[in-house]
């Protein structure tokens, strides 16, 4: 999903440590933590999407750590 404009992340209160391409993950979660007062079994499939948003992005990051080490190693 494409990033949240900041005008919905400054609405949403999210901070800015979470304002990443998951952040649209994330507002739902939060609108359905509040709304459930935190009962955790209630916003399963939120999230779940939003830590399976996380994993991928870990994913991506770590395939680009590996092709700049192995550019790194190359250029040796």
């Amino acid at each position: 999903m494409a990033p949240l404009p900041k005008e919905i992340l400054d609405a949403e209160r999210i901070e800015m440590q979470h304002r990443d391409n998951c952040a649209s993950f994330l507002v739902p979660l939060n609108r359905c933590r509040y709304e459930t007062r935190y009962k955790t079994w209630k916003c399963t499939d939120e999230r779940h999407a939003y830590e399976k948003c996380q994993y991928e992005e870990y994913c991506k990051r770590m395939e680009l750590a590996k092709a700049a080490k192995a550019a790194a190693a190359a250029s040796e």
